[in-house]
This record gives structure tokens, sequence and C-alpha cells, in this order.
């Protein structure tokens, strides 16, 4: 694959507002985490309280991007993506002006779920564009915009030191105005665009085995990378007892690996395969977090985070070159779906670690579960896989180059018999 080829395929003005979209949206979906210890501080939240306080958005992401996904199919992802832009403005007014218990926090964080939904919008509509052969660096490109995490984590807590932390869910207004102009303006549907689904087409993706396994990968890839995420700031200020600005910093910067390697996964799934890049970041992940749960000093646990972020980040990317190969004419009703399970294991991500900080007084306990989840990620890309390859995977070669060689339609690469659930 040459990039100069990619550079003239699909509608690069969609690709960007895709990606910006998607960026802005996150560092919404994720600005709890990221106040969250002025608002600890502010209301005497317990362990397991600030755990469930910085999951609660994911909850939400997670449920309405079953919504935003089949009306994406409905009325186009365009529109679609207008609505979750304006109703973005809820919550943060909410948060602004409104919320000063934790009740209303948790239910601010509900509502701050709708920007996490830009996920099921912003994918299809930027790889709609785009023929198989480019789908994994399309997608990487597109869901780069998580790197809007790192915009949350290192500018949140220093406007909070300086305004309060309820002036910056006022001030976040002003990036989100400017990119739904912009996408407003130049972002267009593709002349491609699939049929709008019925429930039936749900059930009937929800039966397949296939559709389970692709859950459970991105569960950990992405609910790792966004779990972590949000709870990053807490971890470094609890842990290390490092002040609200430094825990912000030393966030970012592992933010940062995970926002940008995304698009490398993706390139790399599509240059060597998705199922041999899933195998050895999961074991990856498995093998830094083992060593996080031995709680080792600041730099040591930051490098560590480092690479456990750019892992996560780039097994992003990989989960996503398969996925539009595996379901070629379902992306629309399989992106939700997964989609959805990457924000619910995001959710549960969080509230385990706060959880177990306050029954076992450690971090420990929940970094080395999250170890043993992927190490068991690792043993089950090498299970599934023998099912698809010589089907949709090449042995040992271009996967989309593959699919393209040995199918006559696009909508065949997804061709694989259905297995009953």
């Amino acid at each position: 694959m040459h990039l100069r080829d990619f550079s003239r395929a699909g509608h690069w003005p969609t690709l960007l507002c895709s990606f910006l979209y998607f960026d802005i949206s996150f560092m919404v979906w994720v600005m709890l985490g990221a106040l969250a210890n002025s608002i600890a501080h502010e209301l005497g939240l317990s362990d397991a309280q600030k755990g469930l306080m910085v999951a609660v958005p994911l909850l939400g992401g997670a449920a309405l991007r079953l919504v935003l996904g089949p009306l994406s199919d409905y009325i186009g992802a365009r529109r679609a993506g207008l609505i979750g832009l304006t109703a973005t403005v809820i919550p943060l007014l909410l948060g602004w002006f409104w919320a000063t218990s934790f009740s209303q926090i948790l239910l601010v964080g509900l509502l701050l779920g709708v920007a996490g939904a830009s996920f099921a919008v912003a994918l299809p509509l930027a790889s709609r564009w785009y023929p198989p052969q480019y789908q994994g660096l399309a997608m990487g490109i597109a869901g780069a915009g998580n790197s809007g995490t790192a915009l949350a984590t290192f500018f949140a807590p220093r406007l909070a030191a300086n305004f309060g932390w309820h002036a910056v869910f006022g001030l976040a207004l002003i990036p989100v105005a400017f990119v739904l102009v912009l996408f407003a303006l130049f972002a267009k549907d593709s002349p491609q665009r699939a049929a709008p689904k019925m429930l039936a087409d749900y059930v009937g993706v929800l039966r397949l085995h296939d559709t389970w396994w692709f859950c459970f990968f991105y569960s950990v890839t992405f609910g790792g990378f966004v779990g972590l995420a949000s709870f990053l700031n807490i971890l470094f200020r609890d842990q290390y007892q490092l002040t609200p600005i430094a825990a912000g910093s030393f966030a970012t910067l592992c933010v940062v690996s995970g926002s940008f390697l995304r698009p490398l996964g993706g390139y790399l799934a599509d240059r060597f395969g998705g199922i041999r890049m899933l195998t050895a970041l999961f074991l990856g992940v498995g093998l830094s977090m083992g060593g996080l749960a031995t709680l080792p000093p600041l730099f040591i646990g930051t490098g560590l985070l480092f690479v456990t972020m750019g892992l996560l980040g780039m097994g992003n990317g990989a989960v996503f070159q398969l996925v539009p190969q595996r379901f070629a004419s379902q992306i629309g009703v399989i992106t939700g779906i997964v989609g959805a399970a990457g924000g619910f294991g995001g959710f549960l991500l969080p509230t385990l670690l706060g959880t177990l900080k306050q029954t076992t007084g450690t971090f420990g306990a929940g970094f080395m579960i999250f170890a043993l989840v992927g190490f068991a990620a690792a043993g089950a890309v090498v299970f599934v896989s023998r099912a698809w390859e010589g089907v949709f995977i090449a042995r040992g070669g271009l996967a989309a180059a593959h699919a393209q060689k040995n199918c006559s339609q696009p909508e065949e690469i997804g061709a694989l018999q259905p297995v009953e659930a």
C-alpha cells in the first residue's frame, strides 16, 4: 500500500471531519476523569465513588452507541453526527451551571455518553469512502480522534485550578461549537451509503459467535484504553501523591501513546495481518499490566503505562482492520455493537480499580486482573482465528489483498459462514 494512492482514494475532508468529531467528542467524554481530582476533593468522594464517577460516562457511551449507530443508517452518518454534536451541549451546560452533588455528577456523566457514542458515527462515515485495502489506515486515522483524551487530561486540570471545575464544562463548549460548524460545512455521506438496517439485521449479527469475539477483543483494547485514560489522573494522584496538575501531565504523556499509535496499529495490521498483530499486542498488554501490578516507582510505572496505552491504541486499530473484512456488508451494525462493547469494557475497568482499591487498599489487584485478561485475549485470538484462515484472512499474507483477490464483490469479504450462537 502506498500512502500516495491512499491520499487519492476516498474523501479526505470527510475523513478529517470524522477525526475532529471523534477527537472533540472524546475530549468531552472523558472530562470527568480529567477533572476527577478536583471534583473528588470538593465532594469528599471515596475510592469506589471516584471509580464509579469516571466510569459512568463510559457506560452512557456504550448504551448510546446502539442508538446513534442505527440512526446513522436511517438518516445518514452526517446528520447523525450533527445531532450527536448538538446533544453534547446539554451535559456541558448542566456541568457548568447545575451539578453540585455526587448524584448530579453521575447524571451529567451519563449524559456525556452521547459524546462517546460518536464512535458509531465517525468510523462508518469515514470507512464507507474507502476500499478494503485502505480500511485499516482510514479507520486508524478517524479512530485517532481518541487523542481528545490527551486534550482533556492536559488542559482540564490546569483550567480547573484557575477557573474552577464547573467553568471547564463551559469552556469546552467553544471547541464543540467550532467542530460542529466544520462538520456541517465539509462532511459528506458516501455515495455507497448502506441501506437502513432493520431490527432483524441486528439480531442476526448478534447470533454469530464472531460478533461476540470481536466484542470481547474490543472491550479489552478500547475498553482498556478509555478506562485507563479516565482513571489515570486518580491513579497518579492517589498512588504517587502528585498534584492534580502534575497528575494530569503524567496522564497526558501516557494517553498520547495510545492515541497516536492507533493508526500505526491499523497500518501494520494491513501489512502483516490483524491476527498476528492482536496476538502480539494482547501478550504485551498482559506483560506490562503484570509489571504494573507490582506498583513500581513513579517513572517505571509511567513507562509501563506508556507502553500499555500504546499497545491498546494499536490494538484498537488492529481490531477494526479485521471488522470491515468479516462484516463488510454489515459495517454499520457491527460498528455500533462492537463499539458499545468497548465502552462497556471501559466502564468495568475504573469501577473495578476503584472498588478493589477501597476494599484491598491497593491498585495492584485490579492491574493483575487486567493482566490475566490480556493473556486470555491473546489465547482467544489464536483459538478463534483458526476458523478465519483461508476464508477471509490469508495465512501469513496481506488480509485485505487476499480478500480482494478471492472475492468477486466487496460484500463477499464478510461471507464467512455464520456459526449460530
